[in-house]
């Protein structure tokens, strides 16, 4: 996986974060990639993204913090 063109932090949201994420995969252009940053491993995301075509590579960076990036197959 190559830097992210987009970077997507919902850490400190108060509403859910899914919405916020379908949006910015939504508006991904071919060949670009989305940097998101979660307190959690969003593990519940990840059949979605596989369902929608997206890859990801997911990475543990501190107690409360998990970095994914993703793009499309």
């Amino acid at each position: 996986m190559t830097e992210a063109d987009t970077v997507l932090d919902v850490r400190d949201r108060d509403d859910p974060p899914f919405p916020v994420i379908s949006d910015a995969l939504d508006d991904l252009d071919p060949g670009e990639s989305l940097h998101l940053v979660n307190s959690f491993e969003p593990e519940p995301l990840y059949d979605v993204l596989t369902d929608r075509g997206f890859d990801h590579e997911a990475a543990r960076v501190d107690d409360d913090e998990w970095h994914v990036t993703i793009e499309r197959e």
